[in-house]
């Protein structure tokens, strides 16, 4: 079986980028169209994640290979936030995951309780803000998964999550985190064998998934961005009064590919440079004693 397991329709909502909120949405991909295209390319079985919300699940739910995920912004304790992956999980599920969002420690135990596959998302980007090395004790300890290639991103800053999840003895997962259609099911994960969506989560806890497709290139991320802002125009003609700005496109998304060579050179190498002992749950005994009092 194969599977895209990092894709985005126009249910991720506005874009978060400061200054976009209340010009673009993070994607206009129509769900419907994002599982004809998956499907045409072979994938196996269907989800998307999109940022907080399942809202595609109304449009989708009539698929029987279809299976509901998300993408969730998740605080840590240190402050910072990471973007979990959280698959095949249900409608009351996406509740409790996002009334726990917030706070790291009770959503672990939430997904822990009720045993939801979940990876951490572009390990070695700076999409999401600051890292703390406290954030990979963490991730070390208690995350079963890293997603060790990612569509969009570096194809360095994706050989970096693939090594740290074999040091860490990590599930390894691929998605193509498709905000266009350009992108939809060119980047994706396998399980040989598998012929349902119980056992090809049983076989990526077994370890066996196998991961595929394309890395990022400064390219494509520019082209996206050319297309998300043609979807922007032809959904609201008054926005073609910023048209002449386009032109600042390319020096935006090379000044985003920098910063996230940057990034990921920054915690590759700080990582590499030694061990580092897991933080454990218990450590947190006084943390760990108030989220269970809530």
């Amino acid at each position: 079986m194969r599977c895209d397991l990092h894709v985005h329709t126009v249910a991720s909502g506005a874009c978060n980028t400061p200054g976009l909120s209340r010009i673009c949405l993070e994607s206009y991909n129509q769900p419907q169209r994002v599982y004809d295209q998956l499907k045409r390319l072979g994938m196996s079985a269907v989800t998307v994640t999109d940022h907080d919300a399942i809202d595609a699940v109304e449009e989708l739910r009539h698929h029987r290979d279809f299976f509901l995920s998300e993408e969730a912004t998740v605080r840590m304790p240190s402050g910072t936030e990471i973007h979990l992956g959280v698959y095949n999980l249900s409608e009351r599920d996406h509740v409790e995951i996002q009334r726990r969002r917030t706070d790291f420690i009770s959503l672990l135990m939430y997904l822990t309780e009720r045993k939801l596959f979940f990876s951490v998302n572009h390990v070695f980007s700076g999409l999401t803000g600051r890292r703390e090395a406290e954030d990979f004790n963490w991730f070390a300890s208690y995350v079963p998964a890293f997603e060790t290639r990612n569509g969009q991103m570096w194809p360095e800053a994706n050989a970096s999550s693939a090594r740290l999840a074999t040091r860490m003895g990590k599930i390894a997962i691929a998605g193509s985190d498709a905000h266009t259609m350009a992108g939809v099911g060119r980047t994706y994960t396998e399980v040989r064998g598998a012929r349902t969506v119980e056992e090809f989560f049983s076989g990526l806890r077994a370890g066996q998934g196998l991961v595929h497709g394309d890395h990022g290139t400064l390219s494509r991320l520019t082209a996206d961005v050319f297309r998300i802002a043609k979807c922007v125009f032809q959904e609201r003609p008054a926005m073609l009064a910023i048209l002449p700005f386009t032109v600042l496109i390319p020096a935006i998304t090379a000044s985003h590919w920098l910063n996230e060579i940057r990034f990921c050179k920054k915690w590759s190498a700080t990582l590499e440079q030694g061990e580092r002992r897991p933080r454990m749950l218990w450590d947190f005994n006084a943390q760990l004693d108030t989220t269970l009092a809530n």
